[in-house]
């Protein structure tokens, strides 16, 4: 039986360097009816940045295209967050998740699924050379624990 989201939301954003810090405070906000612990929001926050930066880097490399952002909030406490690109696609994904593994060149640090991983409970990868990707963040809110 599918659960239904008590809440969801949609925003689609050009990928253009200034959009990455809207998209994660969107997210922040929207996440924040699950009242969050200040270290649960800022995992959120921080997974959110770099999925949306991954979008404007690698997908788009030299051009700007459709950055489609959802997110929905269930009962149990549960944010699911899916930053979706239509960009290059991910030639190799389980490469790609590989820590210290870049395709953006001498000033990335290849970090960016580790980081997604070490801060949300799942994280999910789909992608298609020349289709685009969608990366599902998932993070449980612990409503009322201390941290």
């Amino acid at each position: 039986m599918r659960v239904k989201a008590e809440n969801e939301i949609k925003l689609i954003l050009p990928s253009h360097s200034e959009n990455e810090s809207l998209a994660r405070a969107v997210v922040a906000a929207f996440v924040s009816q699950l009242d969050p612990r200040v270290d649960e929001l800022v995992d959120i926050r921080t997974a959110v940045s770099e999925a949306v930066t991954n979008c404007i880097v690698h997908a788009y490399a030299n051009k700007v295209g459709e950055i489609i952002l959802a997110a929905r909030i269930y009962a149990n406490g549960r944010a699911v967050i899916r930053i979706q690109d239509r960009g290059c696609g991910i030639p190799d994904v389980d490469k790609a998740r590989e820590p210290l593994f870049t395709t953006g060149g001498e000033e990335r640090s290849g970090l960016g699924f580790s980081v997604m991983e070490s801060l949300c409970d799942k994280v999910t990868v789909r992608s298609k050379e020349g289709k685009g990707t969608v990366v599902t963040l998932e993070k449980y809110i612990h409503k009322g624990e201390p941290s």
